[in-house]
């Protein structure tokens, strides 16, 4: 993926946490989630990656898409609210949106998308474009796949306001690490925390890890590094 530290945030927020964040994995964030109180922070199993080796780490950036049944009559108002979306990200930026049954997202948004700096998309709505992104390659989590343009079909209701992501609340920087285990956000407030906490349990995996390959008992190994 796009190394954010070397684009820089209009914002300021701290681009090292997405490095840091980016070296780790899902499972082991929601882990170190749970050891702080916070047990429900990992998305419904429905949000999957298009392909089994995408993964992305960033900063929220959230998007509410809501269905709608009518063709937009003024050419200038076409896909209007997704093209603001796309507009608003920043480097680092994962696009998180709210839930809705619709094709919200495609290869030519996820191009501009990529030019912004964005580093890829959890979308609690469906894809299209499948193959292109792929190969383009762009992280893309989406609740499914359908050829259906959003077009008289899905509207933007608010950029930037808290959604509900695959069962979770997401704000505008939160934290978001997604891999084929699934999609976990980490709230703002405690990300260095958090990040911190999975960067030592890592460490201790790798170290029971060498240990139970040199035959050590997986019990003695537990009872020593106490993680599993």
């Amino acid at each position: 993926m796009q190394d954010p530290a070397q684009t820089g945030r209009p914002d300021g927020r701290d681009v090292e946490l997405i490095r840091r964040l980016d070296r780790l994995y899902a499972a082991v964030v929601s882990d170190c989630l749970d050891e702080i109180g916070i047990r429900n922070n990992a998305m419904d199993t429905r949000i999957r990656p298009i392909a089994a080796d995408q993964r992305l780490a960033g900063y929220a950036s959230t998007v509410t898409p809501v269905q709608v049944d009518r063709a937009p009559e003024d050419p200038a108002d076409y896909y209007a609210g997704e093209l603001q979306a796309v507009n608003g990200l920043q480097p680092g930026d994962v696009m998180v949106t709210a839930q809705c049954d619709g094709a919200y997202w495609g290869e030519l948004l996820a191009t501009a998308a990529v030019k912004r700096g964005a580093v890829g998309i959890v979308c609690d709505a469906y894809t299209r474009d499948t193959r292109a992104l792929i190969a383009m390659p762009f992280p893309t989590f989406v609740a499914g796949i359908s050829p259906q343009d959003s077009l008289g079909r899905v509207d933007v209701a608010a950029v930037g306001e808290s959604v509900e992501c695959g069962g979770v609340t997401v704000k505008t920087g939160d934290l978001v690490i997604a891999d084929l285990d699934g999609v976990v956000v980490i709230p703002e407030e405690v990300a260095a925390q958090v990040i911190e906490r999975a960067e030592r349990k890592v460490s201790r995996e790798d170290e029971m890890r060498r240990s139970l390959r040199s035959g050590m008992p997986v019990t003695t190994a537990f009872d020593r590094y106490g993680v599993l």
